[in-house]
């Protein structure tokens, strides 16, 4: 029987970084409820690639360097070097960081089921746009779907 070891935060994305940094993919299962509908914490696994900073674009889902710590949100914004992100769980919060932050970018989702869901795809690309075209109303559905949700 193979047992299962625990990680810090500290200890596991620095084990991310250095796999991004040596080109691989990295996949893990999502922890929080940031991104919350579209990405559902402890079920959906995300699968994580190398990214060239120029290549980042509005709405990619990202992860980057914040605070001291790593934060999976999507990018709102790009102005020059400077991203603006956001949580899809998220109404009011956002961050900025300089590209240097960026560690990687979601290329593909993995339901429970097994299914995979590339990012470039309409199953991808239409509920990320819908979700985040809802604007103010995005914050009283949160709110309903969290209540049904749990």
């Amino acid at each position: 029987m193979s047992m299962m070891k625990q990680l810090s935060n500290e200890q596991f994305f620095a084990w991310v970084e250095a796999e991004i940094a040596e080109g691989n993919p990295v996949r893990f299962r999502l922890k929080g409820q940031s991104m919350f509908p579209l990405l559902r914490n402890g079920k959906d696994i995300v699968v994580l690639h190398p990214c060239r900073k120029e290549e980042l674009r509005p709405m990619d889902v990202v992860l980057f360097r914040y605070r001291g710590g790593h934060v999976l949100h999507r990018i709102l914004d790009k102005k020059g070097n400077k991203f603006l992100l956001q949580g899809d769980g998220s109404y009011v919060a956002r961050e900025e960081c300089v590209a240097d932050d960026m560690v990687g970018i979601v290329r593909t989702i993995i339901r429970p089921s097994g299914k995979q869901v590339r990012v470039d795809s309409w199953r991808w690309r239409f509920p990320s746009r819908f979700w985040r075209s809802l604007g103010v109303f995005r914050s009283p559905i949160l709110r309903l779907l969290h209540s049904i949700c749990g």
